[in-house]
């Protein structure tokens, strides 16, 4: 699809051109939304309103939604208020939230007073919660039956209320107090007799999540259940939304996203590449490499220490680069292997012993294998004598053996102290490992070759 829309792309920017409208409506008209507002991505900036002023009227909402923050942001002051309510009133509560949440606040004010007050009500709860949980991400509009319906009421009910329901697939059961109690499928109420009642089918081992849970918690239960929508329920029990596999691939989206930028040593941001100014790069990624640049300088402090060592035997130099670089690299394939296992809660603290027994195995093996390896590269090659190439393959089994643990050991270690475990990855994991290759290599060196 993505290279059917870059051989589209000149057409609908050569139609809009020759003010060729209605022929650009007629393209638009047929393509998925999210293509819609890629393909508006590439025009001038003036002319989105005109543009989305083509769009029929549920098309166009759907287009909105799927838009970057700063074409919203474009769109909203363009609107009139009149289509701004429209638009507004085709959203459901939990996107017109999300929007709200990258706007400025004059722009909220303004989509506030457009929203009828039961919309704003249920905004500003969804507001009220706390930023990354259960309650943040819901929405308020789903099928709610009871236990004494039968199933031609409710059916009747479904058709009344569908329309301004984000999913109809699942409908949760609930009893006067709205306390959840059951669900059923859609499939299933169709496939019942009109005289069922809802209570005799409806499954009653429900799984629910609390407002306050983790919004990456819920996620997560989507991929172990195979969930298409789960129930939001707060402290007493009682259904107060539902968050939906959309918005459950949005919060894996911009976790992964986020884990990955950790990962780099790269403060996260939830702008694209290319909507990102370079000064907000360069805030996003100074601040680690301070941080790194100051605690290398421990590696430097190291090799001054040991300069008259260096100095006896010049030749060991040489050989830091790729001692050093084998650390880091070991390092880094422990702690990544074990923040993954981490974040998909295969793993936990009190895995800590069977993780180091077999980082220890896993060492032990890549280290002996390395320095045999190495051992007659360094006489052929690098002509080095043997006490030498001793003195580093010695260095590089060790290094490769403390790599590893304290790769495994660092990640686990974090998250059981509250941190993220992702701060814990390449970056930092090889600073701290070239400062310990360094004291093990003048070690093996010094207690060898006796300098």
């Amino acid at each position: 699809m993505t290279d059917k829309l870059i051989t589209l792309e000149p057409t609908v920017i050569s139609l809009y051109e020759n003010r060729k409208y209605n022929t650009l409506k007629d393209i638009l008209v047929t393509l998925n939304p999210a293509d819609i507002s890629f393909l508006l991505e590439k025009l001038p900036e003036h002319s989105l309103p005109l543009l989305f002023r083509l769009l029929p009227k549920e098309l166009a909402a759907e287009t909105f939604v799927e838009m970057e923050s700063d074409m919203q942001e474009i769109l909203i002051k363009g609107f009139s208020d009149a289509e701004l309510k429209e638009v507004l009133n085709e959203l459901y509560v939990d996107d017109t939230v999300d929007i709200i949440e990258e706007m400025p606040a004059n722009v909220v004010k303004r989509i506030l007073s457009q929203s009828d007050p039961q919309t704003r009500k249920e905004i500003n709860v969804i507001l009220r919660y706390p930023e990354d949980s259960a309650g943040s991400i819901m929405t308020t509009e789903f099928v709610e039956l009871k236990a004494e319906m039968t199933i031609k009421v409710a059916l009747e009910h479904i058709r009344k209320t569908a329309t301004e329901k984000e999913t109809i697939n699942v409908c949760y059961v609930t009893d006067n107090s709205r306390h959840l109690v059951g669900f059923l499928s859609l499939r299933t109420i169709i496939l019942s007799k009109d005289d069922t009642v809802i209570g005799d089918i409806m499954e009653t081992n429900v799984i629910s999540v609390s407002t306050l849970e983790d919004q990456e918690k819920v996620a997560e239960y989507f991929d172990k259940y195979d969930f298409i929508v789960i129930p939001v329920v707060d402290k007493d029990n009682r259904l107060v939304g539902i968050v939906t596999v959309d918005d459950a691939l949005d919060v894996l989206k911009e976790e992964a996203t986020e884990d990955i930028s950790k990962i780099a040593a790269i403060t996260p941001s939830d702008k694209p590449y290319l909507k990102t100014s370079v000064f907000e790069i360069f805030k996003g990624r100074i601040p680690w490499l301070l941080l790194l640049m100051i605690s290398s300088t421990f590696t430097g402090l190291i090799i001054t220490h040991f300069e008259n060592a260096l100095a006896a035997q010049v030749t060991l130099t040489a050989f830091i680069p790729m001692l050093m670089g084998t650390g880091g690299n070991s390092g880094s394939q422990s702690s990544v292997t074990v923040i993954r296992s981490l974040s998909l809660n295969e793993l936990d603290f009190k895995d800590i012993i069977y993780v180091v027994w077999k980082e220890i195995r896993v060492a032990v093996l890549c280290g002996l294998t390395l320095a045999i390896c190495n051992y007659p590269k360094l006489l052929i090659v690098d002509r080095v004598t043997s006490s030498i190439a001793l003195v580093i393959c010695v260095a590089l089994a060790f290094t490769v053996f403390v790599a590893k643990l304290v790769g495994c050991t660092l990640p686990m270690m974090a998250k059981k102290v509250g941190f993220d475990p992702t701060v814990m990855a390449s970056p930092l994991i090889t600073t701290i490992v070239d400062a310990i290759s360094l004291l093990i290599y003048f070690a093996v060196a010094t207690t060898i070759l006796g300098i």
